[in-house]
């Protein structure tokens, strides 16, 4: 009762976006506009408090380099590419992202890591990325992306076929909270209302879940904790898995 209470009230507050939505006009303006700007200024929160944890994630990255010596990486939902800085020198990055909206600030992104090769952009959903062929990347990466994927374990399925045998899939997302906790219960809150602002970004998936049926032969997968001021985001997994 608690929760369906303010779970009112903030749709309350929030009901001229929700006006905007039944009007067909909050997800254009979100999609082009909104999201963009507002995903670039919280990630810049969010990688100051989440540093040490993706320098903690890709220093192995290394590890996955092909017989070659090269190291080909994907990045599912690439966004603004905050995760380039991590990456090692001459590794060659192909980007996706379903919204082509992020390109202004990915190449400014580009310009600041020069360390990496960047190949190529495609706007693909990270359930269909027929346009990369099987076995051809040693890496796959996807951060703060599967919360609002609209198939999980399709993005998991994709990985694992694109990336060769030995290849890694590395991931961070914010997940659900323990359910006894009072996060989860302002979780459970703000669900559909930060669903709707934040472009389908779902604050309650248990994504070890899925990762642990996904089909790797080898899960490395921690629970963190990254504290982002006023939001529930703070519950994380991060890790990788080996195909």
């Amino acid at each position: 009762a608690s929760v369906l209470f303010l779970r009112t009230c903030l749709v309350l507050l929030a009901m001229p976006i929700y006006l905007l939505s039944f009007l067909g006009i909050w997800q254009p303006f979100c999609k082009k506009v909104f999201f963009p700007f507002f995903l670039e200024k919280l990630f810049t929160i969010h990688e100051r408090k989440a540093k040490k944890h993706k320098q903690e994630l890709f220093h192995n990255l290394p590890d996955f380099k092909s017989p070659s010596g090269e190291l080909k990486l994907l990045e599912i939902g690439t966004g603004c590419g905050v995760n380039f800085q991590f990456y090692p020198p001459g590794c060659k990055v192909t980007c996706t992202d379903i919204n082509p909206n992020f390109q202004q600030a990915l190449s400014r992104s580009i310009k600041k890591n020069q360390h990496i090769h960047y190949e190529r952009f495609l706007v693909a959903a990270g359930e269909d990325l027929h346009q990369v062929p099987s076995g051809s990347v040693d890496a796959v990466v996807c951060t703060l992306v599967l919360c609002s994927a609209h198939n999980v374990n399709g993005i998991l399925k994709e990985a694992l076929r694109v990336l060769r045998p030995g290849g890694a899939f590395y991931f961070l997302e914010h997940v659900a909270a323990d359910h006894s906790s009072w996060k989860y219960f302002w979780q459970q809150v703000c669900y559909p209302t930060w669903k709707l602002v934040f472009d389908g970004c779902c604050l309650t998936r248990e994504l070890w879940k899925n990762l642990e049926r996904a089909g790797f032969s080898e899960l490395r997968l921690q629970h963190v904790s990254i504290a982002l001021p006023w939001t529930p985001i703070r519950p994380h997994i991060m890790g990788y898995a080996v195909k």
